[in-house]
């Protein structure tokens, strides 16, 4: 959890637990898996338990009270440290002690909640590498009608995974955002934004000690793809050390 996030493109993260496995090139300098390393947490990988994160619950709460005093919607990006549509996995708390619950029933409470009504000034951002379990593990109601404080989205690194995850994304009902980080290739969004089936995009190179090079020509492609159809187009970084240009400072929101 992280109230006022150093992400650049969300007020707040939330995770209901802490892991998760690598599913394409994107992931392999993955953030979460080196920080989950190195505070002694072994809930990388396909064979490993994930970890529970008990005050989730009660800073969502938080966040919705500051919210609604503000008169303002707050953006929550569920998760930095896991991904929210991963399949069902075992559980253990903080002590390392196997629970009888698993992520999904996690994510069904995290969902019913959303449901009834409890965070009505909290927009969450639900992004995932999975969006082919998006429609398996939703409510059946959202499926028609998902909530208005909802955005599904998905990370494509290059073409070929924009290709594919995008299709996945479209059959799901509701606000779609991209986040296209780290971006590993030159991408064209256009067959999508031009039929408005994209309602955000979010672009950003790598970063750390690992980084892959990022051309910034890619990001004044997307940019100029995002405007031609009235896109709201974001850019967060092209590897956290070097300026963004002038041009390129453009962060938008739907």
């Amino acid at each position: 959890m992280a109230k006022d996030s150093p992400i650049e493109w969300t007020k707040h993260t939330a995770n209901l637990s802490l892991g998760c496995c690598k599913v394409n090139k994107g992931c392999d300098n993955c953030y979460a898996a080196a920080l989950a390393k190195r505070w002694g947490n072994d809930i990388w990988g396909s064979d490993k338990p994930r970890k529970q994160v008990i005050s989730v619950w009660a800073n969502l709460l938080k966040y919705q009270k500051e919210a609604k005093a503000a008169c303002k919607t707050h953006p929550v990006f569920v998760g930095s440290m896991q991904d929210i549509f991963e399949k069902p996995m075992p559980l253990i708390d903080h002590k390392g002690k196997n629970l009888d619950i698993t992520t999904g029933d996690l994510r069904q409470k995290f969902f019913e909640n959303i449901s009834n009504g409890m965070y009505p000034n909290l927009m969450f951002l639900l992004l995932t590498k999975r969006p082919s379990n998006i429609n398996k593990y939703i409510p059946d109601a959202w499926k028609l009608c998902p909530p208005a404080n909802v955005a599904f989205g998905t990370s494509p690194v290059d073409q070929a995974t924009a290709n594919n995850l995008i299709a996945h994304l479209l059959h799901v009902k509701g606000k779609r955002f991209l986040s296209v980080e780290p971006q590993l290739d030159e991408i064209t969004l256009s067959p999508w934004l031009q039929n408005k089936s994209i309602h955000w995009v979010i672009q950003g190179g790598e970063s750390g000690p690992n980084k892959r090079p990022f051309n910034t020509d890619w990001a004044r492609k997307l940019r100029d793809e995002c405007k031609a159809t009235n896109t709201p187009y974001f850019f967060k970084q092209i590897d956290k050390v070097k300026e963004i240009p002038a041009d390129l400072m453009v962060r938008q929101f739907p």
